[in-house]
């Protein structure tokens, strides 16, 4: 009977390693969607920035979501003291280098300049920081409109109180 023991432990194991690697993907995913988004809506209010297909725009989201999830913070270490200085400022400088950086591995996607990357990185922060708001619940699952309260269940007693206002 223990062999079956095991096999049931490594089955439930595996489950749960499987589940934890589709929670993690469905997070990933949804911040691509997210970015796709933001990206695509950078070049209307950001004159230097554009793409030429949709899949230069895809790939250019993608890029930017590695380049913000393994560049991003190892930048963010070593300029730590200039953060600090800055008051936080030069956060704003690291994010449009990302978004800088992301043309001359794209074929497709177009920075015109420093400046247009940099008021492109603030513009995508912003709709990419609405949109998650929006779409993501306190419980940390995606939601279509998360600022609708759940009724959660409490157990406890009910003391009931007669006329003269003690049980």
């Amino acid at each position: 009977m223990r062999p079956v023991l095991q096999a049931d432990s490594a089955n439930r194991l595996r489950a749960d390693r499987n589940f934890e690697y589709r929670a993690v993907m469905r997070h990933f995913v949804f911040r691509w969607i997210i970015t796709t988004v933001a990206v695509m809506v950078a070049p209307a209010f950001v004159s230097g920035i554009r793409y030429d297909t949709a899949g230069a725009l895809i790939g250019a989201a993608l890029l930017l979501g590695i380049l913000n999830a393994f560049v991003r913070p190892v930048l963010l270490i070593l300029s730590a003291p200039l953060i600090l200085v800055t008051l936080g400022f030069f956060i704003l400088v690291i994010n449009a280098l990302m978004l800088f950086w992301v043309p001359s591995m794209v074929i497709g996607f177009h920075v015109d300049g420093f400046g247009s990357a940099f008021w492109g990185a603030i513009l995508i922060g912003i709709i990419s920081w609405l949109l998650s708001a929006f779409f993501r619940g306190s419980d940390g699952h995606v939601h279509i409109l998360t600022h609708h309260t759940r009724i959660k269940r409490v157990e406890g007693r009910v003391i009931e109180t007669t006329e003269n206002g003690r049980k």
